[in-house]
């Protein structure tokens, strides 16, 4: 539940609210007295309790007045419900980690920091989806299980960094990535489940094969998108000299797209290679296109209208104002 003004404009007019407060001040100030006394000290040591309370009706007026344009804005308390129906797809995603996602050829970030970016986006728009990360670099490591907690993930996801930053062996276990996220989902129940592997080499470590890990995958009925990053040729990567420092050399850039090609088309999936950071966020939305959750929402909304709380305290205000200065407190000329 929620709390918001209908017409919050009106609630501008309590600005001038101060100002009538000292309008109505002075006015009093400058009332003439109907009698006249050469000494008026011994008249105000005998005021009574109708004088002392005469300045409750300007109060009292200003109160309602305020009441009033509170009420004008239509304060509301808001419910809103949401009824969702059907299911939402598992999805892990495979982020390489390894040192040559250092390189700067989607300035003004890395390749790593890059990807971190619009992975975020595509997590962020799968609102219903089970998703879970998995690393890899010589090994894979399990970075988040799947859920539903898209906050917490997108928490672990900004914490991820560079192998050769963790003081882990480097290298490119495309079939580890692959295994891992397998294994993550193999238990799931969900009708589509689906594998993201983003990598910007060639598989050079880890006891798992690739293509063997492809299979088991379409086995378990999963399907593996992949994406090969990086631009063709040499691309600038900042290194670490013998004396620490650092500096920016020009290596070649190598991507297996044969092997990712091989991996998606088994599986079912499609293959995408992304040479800059627009190419891998229409990448992430076509792939966020394709695969579409079963999911039917309905949405209901319900307004408490509180401005009838407000408006008849203030009509009884200024109601009450106008008995008691014509009664108790009326002024005789």
């Amino acid at each position: 539940m929620s709390f918001q003004f209908a017409n919050p404009l009106f609630l501008a007019l309590l600005a001038l609210t101060p100002f009538l407060a000292w309008l109505l001040m002075r006015k009093r100030a400058q009332r003439q007295a109907a009698l006249q006394y050469a000494n008026v000290a011994p008249v105000r040591a005998a005021r009574g309790w109708k004088a002392r309370l005469r300045p409750l009706l300007t109060v009292t007026r200003l109160a309602a007045l305020t009441l009033l344009i509170v009420g004008l804005a239509r304060p509301q308390f808001v419910q809103a419900k949401e009824i969702v129906k059907g299911e939402g797809l598992d999805i892990v995603l495979s982020l390489d980690i390894s040192g040559s996602m250092a390189s700067l050829d989607f300035q003004p970030q890395n390749r790593l920091e890059a990807a971190k970016r619009v992975i975020a986006d595509f997590i962020s728009a799968r609102t219903y989806d089970r998703i879970g990360l998995v690393v890899f670099a010589r090994e894979a490591f399990n970075q988040s299980p799947m859920t539903t907690d898209h906050a917490v993930l997108n928490r672990l996801l900004e914490t991820v960094q560079l192998a050769p930053d963790l003081k882990l062996q480097d290298g490119t276990a495309i079939g580890l990535g692959i295994a891992n996220a397998a294994n993550m989902l193999k238990d799931s129940h969900a009708k589509s489940r689906v594998v993201i592997l983003l990598t910007d080499g060639v598989n050079n470590a880890g006891q798992i094969d690739p293509q063997t890990a492809a299979n088991a995958a379409k086995a378990l009925g999963i399907k593996v998108y992949t994406i090969g990053m990086g631009r063709p040729g040499e691309v600038p990567v900042p290194v670490t000299d013998m004396f620490g420092g650092k500096q920016v050399v020009y290596q070649q850039s190598d991507v297996d797209e044969e092997t990712l090609k091989q991996i998606a088309e088994k599986t079912g999936a499609q293959y995408f290679r992304a040479t800059d950071t627009n190419d891998l966020q229409q990448i992430y939305q076509h792939i966020n296109r394709l695969e579409k959750s079963q999911i039917e929402i309905t949405n209901f909304t319900q307004h408490v209208e509180l401005m009838g709380w407000l408006v008849l305290p203030a009509l009884a205000l200024l109601l009450g104002e106008q008995f008691f200065s014509q009664t108790f407190f009326r002024r005789i000329p």
